[in-house]
C-alpha cells in the first residue's frame, strides 16, 4: 500500500486490569520506531482511551516530527479534543503563511474553549500572536507582544514547571527588545527540558543578541542535532552567528542549507547576498539578491 509508518498493538485484561502494548514500525526498513507498554485499572474505558490516546499521539511525534519537544503538548489536559486541536494548530505554524496561522490561531483558541486551564495551549498561541506581528497580521504590533506576553505569563501561573512557557517568554523578550530579561527564562527552559530542540533554539537566540556568538552557535547547533526536521530559524540565525564572527565560508554553507529547508526565506537570501559582498563574490551577490527579490 506504500505505507511507510505501522501502527500496532495489542490488549490484554484481567479482572479490573487492563494491559495495553503499542508499537510504531517503519514498514519500509523493518524496524521499531518506538514501543510501549500501559498497565491501568479498567474503571472508565473512555477516559483510558483518551489517555493512551494521547500517549501514543506524543511518542508518534518525538519518533517522527518534533523530538523531545512533543512531550509537554499531552502534560496539563486530560481532554482528548483539546489535545487534538493544540496538535493540529501546531502543525498549521510549519508553513507560515496568513492563512495558516489564521488558521492556527483558531484551533488553538478551540483546544482553550475546550479546556481553559491547558497551559500548553496559551504559550502556543503566544508564539502564534509573535507570528502575527512578523507578518504584518497585527494591527498594533506592540498591543500584540504584550498580549502574547500575558498569554504566555498566564501558562506560567498554570504551570510554572511548563519550559515550553519558559521559552517563549523569552522568545517575546527578544521582540521586544528587552534583551536584559531574555537569558533567565531561556536558561530556565533549558534547564527544564535540555533535550528540548527549541528550548536550546531560543537560548542561542538570546546569546546572538547579547552578541555572545559562539555560545550561540554552541545552542544552535545542539538545536539542530535534537529536532528530526531542520528548523529554519534555527539555521538562519546559525548562519548569522557564523557571518557576525566573519567566518564566511560556514556562513555561506549554512544559508544554502537553509534553502534546502525553505526556499523562500527572503531574509535568509538578503543575508547570504551581503555575506558575499563581504567576500568579494559580487556576482553570486547579484544573483542572490535578484533571487531574494523576486521571492
Amino acid at each position: 500500500m506504500g505505507v511507510q509508518y505501522v501502527m500496532e498493538g495489542s490488549v490484554q485484561w484481567s479482572g479490573d486490569r487492563v494491559r495495553i502494548t503499542v508499537q510504531l514500525m517503519d514498514a519500509l526498513k523493518g524496524h521499531h520506531l518506538f514501543s510501549d507498554r500501559y498497565d491501568r485499572e479498567l474503571k472508565d474505558i473512555f477516559t483510558l482511551q483518551d489517555e493512551i490516546s494521547m500517549k501514543a499521539l506524543t511518542a508518534m511525534r518525538v519518533a517522527l516530527r518534533t523530538g523531545e519537544d512533543a512531550r509537554g503538548s499531552e502534560k496539563g489536559t486530560k481532554n482528548l479534543d483539546a489535545y487534538l486541536k493544540l496538535l493540529q494548530s501546531m502543525e498549521q505554524m510549519q508553513v507560515v503563511n496568513k492563512d495558516k496561522v489564521a488558521l492556527a490561531r483558531r484551533l488553538a483558541e478551540e483546544s482553550l474553549a475546550l479546556d481553559p486551564e491547558y497551559a500548553q495551549a496559551y504559550a502556543h498561541l503566544a508564539i502564534v500572536v509573535l507570528v502575527e506581528v512578523y507578518l504584518g497580521v497585527s494591527k498594533s504590533p506592540r498591543d500584540s507582544l504584550d498580549h502574547a506576553e500575558e498569554l504566555v505569563k498566564k501558562a506560567l501561573a498554570l504551570d510554572n514547571s511548563n519550559w515550553y512557557a519558559h521559552s517563549n517568554l523569552g522568545y517575546i523578550y527578544v521582540w521586544k527588545r528587552q534583551y536584559d530579561k531574555v537569558l533567565s527564562p531561556a536558561e530556565r527552559a533549558v534547564s527544564l527540558n535540555p533535550n528540548s530542540a527549541w528550548a536550546c533554539f531560543v537560548q542561542g537566540v538570546a546569546l546572538l543578541n547579547l552578541e555572545r556568538f559562539e555560545e550561540a552557535i554552541l545552542h544552535f547547533k545542539k538545536s539542530l542535532r535534537l529536532s528530526p526536521v531542520p528548523f529554519n530559524q534555527c539555521l538562519y540565525n546559525l548562519a548569522n552567528s557564523y557571518r557576525f564572527l566573519g567566518r564566511y565560508d560556514e556562513a555561506i554553507a549554512t544559508y544554502k542549507k537553509l534553502f534546502q529547508v525553505d526556499s523562500d526565506h527572503l531574509q535568509g537570501h538578503a543575508h547570504l547576498a551581503a555575506t558575499y559582498v563581504l567576500v568579494d563574490r559580487h556576482e553570486e551577490a547579484r544573483a542572490e539578491a535578484a533571487r531574494g527579490h523576486e521571492d
